[in-house]
């Protein structure tokens, strides 16, 4: 540690990390993370392979110096991703210049995982940029969550988006906006696990476990079928056991606790009977998880006030990116369909239009919907929808910039993914080879 120290004073290199409190770069973050800073002439001895390089094998460079479990991501041989938010990024152009490159290198947050009651689960489709619906109705309470003293694991459901059909060019580029606009809106990936679906595998492995407790019958009953099948009972074996696959996002982490809205209710009421069932056949080992249902109420299409706002929606104005712009967001609130009557009131049922703007209103700027009634007193809708609008715009302004800077860096944003992975394998792993021996395979 010596030697790195006088590396680092050698080059007046400071540790960019606000929260660290030593000069060096060399201390405790205040969640346990261990951080040390090495300069590295070139990334060739490493031979330009990306990935994960244990003390171990960083020894072999420099010296005996022992370093504590760390990983870090190497996008190219010019550039590295850094394993903590503030630090990932791009190496400065006069880093660049001097040929040496920054590397911090951290304990892999393995605290956010252990000695937890509680783990929370949830996941979200690679969709893209997430609308005004999706950001209210989940990922706002996301955040939150991740706050709490519990286990707390965000998945991006790529294995689950393909039960439609997918292009794979488009699916790789979603997914990597998903995250940068899970990033943007506030996920940190220090305080909670951000990682990628298809890369741990034992969630589909369990899912075929789990698959084979369930009837036929049972699944045919459920929404998520019935709605994407259409009709005529349409649709691939995935989408079928699609709710399967969703119990075992769950039950691969032991999750207590599952964000839900009342949509999804009935999944996990599946993955409820699923978990029960297995604990009777094998013996006790899987926790009944419990919902967490938002209070949030659901924001409506811009253009039919009676449907929930979709990605899915032919009408372009119908819906609210958190990175549309300024002008789009005025265009949008401003043609949105309201009624011929003037005044500001809240009543969905009579005045779906309008009472979705304010519902938008309170839920972008924390105010109640009575406070919003009564600032509103002598306006009409016109003039209101204008309010609305500033609201939406400050609330994102902020968010839409960082998802810019953010989708500028697809190698940090593959390496937060990366980094997840390894965090979850972590539970997922000996979970599911305990699984294993108690179903008989090993």
């Amino acid at each position: 540690m010596e030697r790195l120290g006088e590396m680092i004073k050698q080059d007046n290199i400071h540790s960019q990390h606000a929260r660290w409190q030593h000069p060096l770069g060399l201390g405790t973050h205040s969640e346990g993370i261990l951080g040390t800073v090495v300069l590295l002439d070139s990334m060739e001895p490493l031979g330009g392979a990306a990935g994960i390089y244990t003390p171990d094998f960083l020894k072999h460079l420099h010296d005996p110096v022992m370093l504590p479990t760390m990983s870090w991501h190497q996008i190219d041989k010019n550039k590295v991703a850094l394993s903590n938010k503030d630090h990932l990024g791009k190496v400065d152009e006069e880093e660049r210049r001097r040929k040496r490159i920054v590397v911090c290198l951290c304990n892999g947050g393995r605290n956010l995982l252990k000695n937890k009651e509680n783990c929370i689960f949830s996941g979200i489709q690679p969709t893209g940029i997430p609308h005004l619906g999706n950001y209210l109705g989940a990922i706002e309470n996301w955040i939150t969550l991740q706050e709490h003293d519990s286990a707390v694991l965000y998945s991006i459901v790529d294995l689950h988006s393909i039960t439609l059909p997918q292009d794979p060019s488009v699916l790789r580029q979603n997914i990597l906006d998903m995250t940068a606009s899970l990033i943007a809106c506030g996920i940190n990936p220090e305080r909670s696990v951000l990682f990628q679906q298809s890369q741990v595998p034992e969630h589909a492995e369990l899912g075929w476990i789990l698959g084979c407790l369930i009837s036929m019958p049972r699944l045919r009953h459920l929404p998520q079928w019935k709605i994407k099948s259409g009709q005529k009972n349409e649709g691939s074996v995935g989408l079928f056991t699609y709710p399967v696959l969703q119990a075992a996002d769950i039950l691969l982490y032991k999750s207590t606790h599952v964000p839900v809205g009342e949509d999804q209710l009935k999944h996990l009421e599946l993955a409820q009977d699923i978990a029960r069932s297995f604990n009777n056949k094998y013996g006790d080992f899987f926790p009944i998880p419990r919902p967490l249902l938002s209070s949030v109420k659901k924001v409506k299409s811009l253009r039919d006030p009676l449907a929930k706002m979709s990605k899915s929606d032919p009408q372009t104005l119908a819906t609210l990116y958190i990175n549309d712009s300024p002008e789009d967001i005025i265009l949008k609130i401003r043609k949105a369909v309201t009624d011929f009557t003037s005044e500001v009131t809240f009543d969905p049922e009579r005045r779906p239009g309008v009472s979705n703007m304010v519902t938008i209103h309170a839920a972008v700027s924390g105010m109640n919907v009575e406070d919003i009634l009564n600032q509103s007193q002598g306006l009409d809708t016109a003039h209101y929808k204008q309010v609305v609008a500033e609201a939406v715009i400050q609330k994102f302004t902020p968010i839409r910039k960082e998802i810019q800077k953010l989708q500028a860096d697809p190698g940090y944003l593959w390496s937060i993914l990366n980094h997840g992975t390894e965090k979850a394998k972590e539970l997922a792993v000996p979970l599911y080879q305990h699984v294993k021996k108690l179903v008989g395979f090993c």
